[in-house]
């Protein structure tokens, strides 16, 4: 699988930076190779990092290579896909889910005050 450039990789040192730092909302996938949902979850956000493309930084995680950021913000099951706003985590989604509902998030994501 090819990678998508909209897409930002992310390890327990370019966390802060790349995550917390970002001006931008961020979504960011905890993926590990031995998890079969984490492909088809990786190209549905590949497609809706090229969509979103300047609106909102998606990064990924490999989980199993970065414990530290894993274990931090408590990732227990693949693909976990946790959305910031300002540093701070306001949505997360486990699990596979269609194209439409991640994009919901996403345009959720972009959108400060949504009412929960």
């Amino acid at each position: 699988m090819s990678e998508d450039s909209a897409v930002v990789k992310v390890t327990d040192d370019t966390f802060d930076a790349v995550v917390l730092g970002s001006r931008l909302p961020v979504v960011i996938d905890f993926w590990a190779d031995w998890c079969p949902p984490c492909r088809p979850v990786a190209k549905i956000v590949a497609e809706l990092a090229e969509e979103f493309r300047g609106q909102i930084t998606v990064a990924k995680i490999n989980s199993d290579a970065n414990p530290e950021v894993t274990r931090t913000y408590r990732v227990m099951s693949m693909p976990t896909l946790l959305f910031f706003r300002q540093s701070v985590v306001v949505n997360s989604i486990v699990g596979a889910r269609p194209k439409s509902y991640f994009r919901q998030a996403l345009t959720d994501l972009m959108t400060p005050y949504v009412n929960r």
